[in-house]
């Protein structure tokens, strides 16, 4: 139970908060309407002069609520709670719900010291307007009910944030986990070939010295291409794991996607421009995207009849594009887990392109991919 308390008093605040937006100036503007209508409508309500202007002079804490959810709370519970001292009883209008948020935005938003600090003050508020009477064992009760379903809430919402958040880092981490297996293939193919040519030249050296220059040269271009890979690969996380012993796929190997004697739609592949001389790195990301892009349309692209891949080449890039015709009525999952696009995006982007996947505007889904040719750690 200690260690329990000691973790939630330490919980730092939730990262990333929304900024202030027009959404909440929006907000503000409904409740503070509200709160004139009903203190025109309603004309039993006690000191209704009164409870309308603290009610709208505390309108403004939900600007706030996010950035400042503890000094917001104080100010609000503190005013509630004194009011009685001037007016006799508390604001009894209904729009003074919207105090709720923030609670709520105490316990979604701020540190593990905030949320407790600010819920012994509102359950403290609450005790003494019941003990001077201003509200009854009953209200007293239900205040408290609708208070832990707020706190109950914030923590669920603020508790899947971060599983999305965790998850998204997981998704980026697998994919530079492959990413870095494909270039340490790569590059091993490298080095094999700089001994194999090593070992040539010192065997014909002293026989034919030109054989061992060309050999040299080899070398040298074979280094060359090593020390780009293994710059890319220093940039990416490896972790311990089962070494893949087959050769790595490139744009050649695109054919296999298609279907043979599989169901589903057709897959038709398409290659275009010279794509001879692609660094074996960008032909395995590549390969890698088409597959992905692929299996996720084979499995959630509703009645779909046919995915097109092309792949084209210029002087600078390499492009892929891998479009289907299926339904685009309702979301498409992006993967195992829902981070299928995000691993995508983290593999072009390590390479220093751009990935990017979206419903197309009538029908279908399209995921356009754009590396360089020289790829480079972003």
């Amino acid at each position: 139970m200690r260690e329990l308390l000691r973790s939630v008093w330490g919980a730092p605040r939730a990262p990333d908060p929304p900024e202030l937006g027009w959404r909440d100036w929006a907000l503000v503007g409904v409740v503070a309407s509200l709160t004139v209508l009903e203190g025109i409508l309603r004309p039993d309500i006690p000191a209704r002069a009164a409870a309308v202007i603290i009610t709208l002079a505390l309108v403004p804490t939900l600007l706030w609520r996010r950035a400042r959810p503890l000094p917001m709370v104080a100010t609000a519970f503190v005013a509630t709670g004194v009011t009685p001292l001037f007016i006799g009883r508390e604001p009894d209008l209904v729009t003074m719900v919207y105090l709720l948020a923030l609670p709520y935005a105490l316990f979604r938003w701020g540190s593990g010291r905030e949320a407790v600090a600010g819920a012994a003050l509102i359950v403290a508020k609450n005790f003494l307007s019941a003990a001077l009477g201003y509200v009854d064992l009953t209200e007293m009760v239900i205040g408290f009910v609708v208070l832990f379903a707020t706190f109950a809430l914030a923590i669920a919402f603020r508790y899947r944030a971060m599983l999305w958040a965790r998850g998204l880092d997981q998704a980026k981490l697998l994919e530079r986990e492959r990413l870095a297996r494909d270039l340490h293939d790569t590059v091993a193919h490298h080095v094999s070939a700089m001994a194999i040519r090593a070992q040539a030249g010192i065997a014909v050296a002293a026989t034919r010295p030109d054989a061992a220059v060309d050999a040299l040269r080899v070398i040298e271009a074979e280094a060359a291409r090593a020390l780009a890979e293994m710059r890319t690969m220093v940039h990416t996380l490896r972790r311990t794991g089962p070494a893949d012993l087959a050769p790595n796929p490139g744009i050649p190997d695109l054919v296999r996607l298609t279907n043979g004697s599989q169901p589903g739609p057709i897959v038709d592949v398409e290659l275009a421009g010279d794509l001879d001389g692609i660094p074996a790195t960008v032909g395995t990301a590549i390969y890698r995207l088409a597959q992905e892009s692929v299996t996720n349309a084979r499995r959630h692209a509703r009645h779909a009849t046919r995915i097109e891949v092309r792949v084209a080449a210029d002087a600078g890039s390499v492009r892929l594009r891998v479009t289907d015709d299926g339904d685009t009525g309702s979301a498409r999952p992006a993967g195992p887990g829902g981070f299928g696009i995000v691993g995508m995006t983290e593999r072009a982007s390590l390479l220093g392109g751009t990935c990017e996947a979206g419903p197309n505007p009538d029908r279908g889904w399209t995921v356009a991919v754009v590396l360089p040719w020289s790829a480079t750690a972003a």
